[in-house]
């Protein structure tokens, strides 16, 4: 097993590199890059990183000189294979470039959205299993009891909205100015909250946190709960389950000792992601609560073509999937001694 885990994690390096090289050409081909922009501003009167002269007139006519100047700026005057080796090397060097939009080095401007992201990502992912796993658990125990099929019916409702769609009804019901003005109309935090007593930047906090969990938590909650009840099902009709209740042992001792614990494997695969929970989030969501997070960073970035800052969210989000996955193996084989990689 020890010599399956080395060869995955030596896998980290072809898969990287794959991933990144496909990106990283992608983008070079994509119009309206940072190239075309700064010309765009150029004929529009503006002045481009780098330029040494000045262009006026919407009309008027770029010198080549300035846009070899541009390219020079930005690394396109190298060939596409060039760039992407002297990317490498600077990322070798935890170098991940300079924001074109933001100015600022892009771990920096990384780095400033990680404790929202981990914030929301940490709390919607513990109580997303906290609550879905008993709840399934005890799903598959009343199997076909009035209480599991009102249970399912609302869960199912509950997965065909779409998290933004249930977070801006939330606002409308419970934001500010509403009939049931009970939770601000978003962000993070209060602009006053540094000016709040211990007490009151606890409150404010939770007040901000609750609207979005519910939103990030609406999708996995069905999927998870479902994914519990019918694999504990599936367990409970086994033959040794039926030999364990003829040796006399308690109901529960069943449950949880056996059925459940041959139900964690389907499970586990959720739990070997938990490293993502750096990038979790949704842009729509983000968007809903004027949340300045991760999510809503890699979409202004594409849409911005701020090429640096989407590398840099793409080499985050790639380690944290391929680790995510060797972590999901390691908890198969604990989850169940029986699995042996080879």
């Amino acid at each position: 097993m020890t010599s399956y885990f080395i060869r995955r994690i030596l896998l980290i390096i072809p898969t990287f590199i794959g991933i990144t090289l496909i990106t990283f050409l992608i983008l070079q081909f994509v119009p309206g890059g940072p190239l075309e922009m700064q010309i765009m501003k150029m004929r529009m009167g503006g002045q481009g990183p780098g330029e040494s002269g000045r262009t006026t007139g919407s009309t008027q006519n770029i010198p080549q000189s300035a846009i070899d100047e541009l390219k020079k700026f930005y690394g396109f005057d190298k060939p596409v294979h060039v760039q992407y080796i002297t990317w490498v090397s600077n990322l070798v060097q935890l170098n991940l470039g300079r924001s074109y939009v933001y100015e600022e080095p892009v771990l920096d401007v990384i780095t400033s959205r990680f404790p929202i992201s981990i914030y929301f990502g940490l709390i919607g992912f513990t109580l997303t299993y906290l609550i879905c796993i008993p709840f399934g658990v005890y799903k598959a125990v009343k199997n076909g009891s009035k209480f599991d099929l009102i249970s399912s019916v609302l869960v199912f409702i509950g997965y065909s909205i779409p998290g933004f769609a249930f977070g801006a009804m939330m606002l409308v019901l419970f934001g500010g100015g509403s009939f049931w003005d009970v939770f601000p109309l978003g962000g993070f935090r209060s602009e006053d909250w540094e000016s709040l007593s211990a007490m009151g930047k606890v409150l404010d906090q939770v007040k901000h946190t609750i609207l979005p969990v519910m939103s990030y938590m609406l999708g996995s909650f069905a999927t998870l709960t479902i994914l519990t009840k019918n694999t504990v099902i599936e367990n409970l009709s086994q033959d040794y389950i039926r030999t364990a209740f003829s040796k006399g042992l308690s109901e529960k001792r069943v449950i949880f000792g056996h059925a459940f614990r041959n139900s964690l494997i389907p499970i586990c695969t959720g739990l070997g992601h938990f490293l993502g929970l750096v990038l979790a989030g949704s842009v729509l969501i983000e968007k809903v609560f004027n949340i300045n997070g991760m999510g809503l960073l890699g979409f202004q970035s594409i849409v911005q073509r701020d090429y640096p800052v989407v590398m840099g969210i793409l080499v985050i989000s790639t380690m944290l999937l391929l680790i995510g996955n060797i972590i999901s193996d390691i908890l198969y084989a604990i989850a169940d001694p029986r699995i042996r990689f080879k």
